[in-house]
């Protein structure tokens, strides 16, 4: 079946009415609906699915065994994000699969597809959980204390969803199997517009990370407290996100941002007693942490100014990745020398690079856009995109 057709299948699950698009996060109603779809799909191509204790899904075409080819990507989403994030790799993995049976071909390698569970961070706040548990490059105790916005611990999620949190950690034996992963996603960014192109092998992914800070005030009454005996953390909080936008604009190729914001209690008539806001900051090379110092000197200083204090605690962060060039070089040759692409978005492919070879292949979204209902890819570039695919899984596999 078609990699749209297969997109179609799934274009009802998760709607969110509130912010359009989607919202589909780790454990919650629409992710386990989607996990119930691809084992479906992955049984009706003859390929045996299991769980590993991370809540990770792997389906594997033979055998599990060592030097292991490993396709997929995600099927979580942001809150009111788009379609293609995520799934369209998941379908196009399927699609390539169910093409190369059709073809006669049969993998002289051990083979899976994988869905990687809370790549977003939409529910739990770090991204690309899944590989990073996997990869034990988040520590245990750490991820099952994570909280989502209803104090829900991944850890009791996990326990809800039939998974073990005593099991949840880094896990060699399965890593051990992967000889090359390739994952493929929706292009976030106009490059290859501009390119003529409807796929490009992925390059590098510039170093980025996320950040809370807390800012924390005196909580009074809106109406009978004068400015002058106020102490409202919701001015540093304030001057913190101009502060965001005006120092990354002094850092060559920056990109930092307020994406979230949440005041205690929350209140109209109420002055707020904490804000919390997280800082998403990618800096190419190794100044992304020198820009968020720039950053907390900032927000405490404004925190001084009204009398309030912050705390700055890091939740995730991760270096520049480059691709292993053997595979983007096999990549470029079988597929007739497309574009080659860096991207400012983190994945689990860049998790997974540094520990096997990885690459990625993107497919252009004509609109640009990403994070948003307004993410796009025309049928067309993303059938080329599957049968891109499944030329180099074909090549890798044999």
């Amino acid at each position: 079946m078609s990699a749209s057709r297969l997109l179609g299948e799934i274009a009802d699950v998760g709607r969110d009415p509130k912010r359009g698009g989607y919202s589909r996060h780790a454990f919650d109603a629409p992710e386990q609906d989607l996990r119930a779809w691809f084992g479906e799909r992955a049984l009706g191509l003859g390929l045996d699915v299991d769980t590993d204790h991370n809540g990770n899904i792997w389906a594997w075409w033979g055998p599990p065994g060592p030097d292991a080819v490993v396709t997929g990507s995600h099927l979580d989403s942001v809150p009111g994000g788009g379609a293609f994030d995520g799934p369209l790799g998941v379908v196009s993995a399927l699609s390539a699969v169910e093409s190369l049976q059709e073809n006669g071909f049969r993998p002289g390698k051990p083979f899976a597809v994988v869905v990687f569970a809370e790549e977003e961070g939409g529910r739990f706040g770090v991204p690309c959980l899944g590989s990073r548990l996997l990869t034990g490059t988040i520590d245990a105790d750490k991820a099952r204390a994570l909280r989502d916005a209803d104090g829900v611990t991944f850890a009791e999620a996990a326990a809800k969803a039939g998974f073990d949190p005593a099991r949840i950690g880094a896990d060699p034996e399965r890593l051990g199997l992967i000889g090359k992963f390739l994952e493929l996603h929706v292009e976030q960014g106009r490059g290859l517009i501009d390119l003529g192109s409807p796929v490009a092998v992925g390059s590098t992914v510039i170093a980025h990370g996320r950040w809370r800070f807390s800012f924390t005030g005196q909580g009074n009454h809106a109406g009978a407290t004068l400015l002058a005996d106020r102490a409202d953390p919701m001015l540093p909080a304030a001057a913190t996100v101009t502060a965001v936008r005006r120092l990354a604009h002094a850092v060559p190729d920056a990109r930092a941002t307020v994406g979230r914001l949440v005041p205690t209690p929350g209140g109209t008539n109420v002055i707020a007693s904490t804000v919390d806001l997280w800082l998403d900051a990618r800096v190419p090379g190794t100044a992304t942490p020198a820009l968020v110092e720039d950053i907390r000197q900032a927000a405490e200083a404004a925190a001084a100014d009204e009398g309030c204090r912050v705390t700055v605690t890091r939740e995730s962060y991760s270096d520049d990745v480059v691709f292993d060039d053997a595979l983007r070089h096999d990549l470029g040759g079988w597929l007739g020398a497309p574009p080659e692409l860096p991207t400012g978005a983190g994945h689990d492919a860049a998790i997974l690079a540094g520990f096997v070879p990885a690459g990625m292949l993107y497919v252009r979204n004509p609109t640009g856009i990403s994070h948003s209902p307004e993410e796009f890819a025309e049928a067309g570039d993303v059938e080329a995109g599957a049968a891109a695919l499944a030329t180099v899984l074909e090549r890798l596999a044999r």
